[in-house]
């Protein structure tokens, strides 16, 4: 029998990684605010990519996201407090894959330090596509899978619209990047307060199909 598929997100939901993304994303820009940096994942946070290469005072661009995020990922970035049991249980009956806007390496390299890289099929970061919509279609035409097969779990806004625009629903986390009347904006099949939700939420998603 085909196993559905949970589609993760990873920053926010897995790793606990607000605070140095946020950080380093001032140093980029100075003015930047708590509000509106989680604004900007309101859509696809590649679509805030400053678009004109010009170095001011108000947009660093001597200094690179990543560059600067990957080593204190290493070192500042917890896993979120019960995810790994989570993501234990939901291997046993489901297909897991990673959809991020961070770069595979640091993923892949953040879920072996915690024993969980080998119970995710694939890990999909920015390197991949920019567009989770893209990433989410590359694994329909991979595993032989449809949007109804699969379900989404995320912390942001973007991702829900994302997930919709090609019919995948989205369980929201409430202990990442934006508040639950920001998820709900989006209707989500359910808000999840905390990890060990997220299995009763994937369960009675599935069990609806049926």
């Amino acid at each position: 029998m085909k196993k559905s598929f949970i589609l993760f997100d990873f920053d926010g939901v897995i790793a606990d990684s607000f605070r140095p993304a946020f950080e380093i994303q001032k140093m980029i820009y100075p003015h930047l605010t708590e509000d509106i940096y989680r604004k900007r994942f309101e859509g696809n946070i590649n679509d805030w990519e400053e678009p004109i290469n010009v170095h001011t005072e108000e947009c660093r661009h001597d200094i690179d996201f990543f560059t600067e995020y990957i080593p204190r990922m290493k070192k500042e970035v917890q896993i979120v407090p019960g995810m790994k049991e989570v993501v234990f249980e939901l291997e046993k009956s489901y297909t897991l894959v990673v959809i991020s806007s961070t770069i595979t390496s640091p993923i892949q390299e953040f879920l072996e330090g915690h024993d969980l890289a080998n119970h995710f099929a694939q890990i999909m970061g920015n390197d991949v596509h920019k567009s989770k919509v893209k990433k989410m279609k590359m694994v329909f035409e991979k595993y032989g899978v449809a949007a109804k097969d699969c379900i989404f779990i995320t912390d942001t806004l973007g991702d829900i619209h994302e997930a919709e625009k090609i019919s995948v629903e989205a369980i929201g986390i409430t202990w990442g990047f934006h508040t639950p009347d920001t998820l709900l904006r989006g209707k989500p099949f359910r808000l999840v307060k905390k990890p060990n939700d997220i299995l009763t939420a994937v369960s009675d998603y599935f069990r609806v199909l049926r």
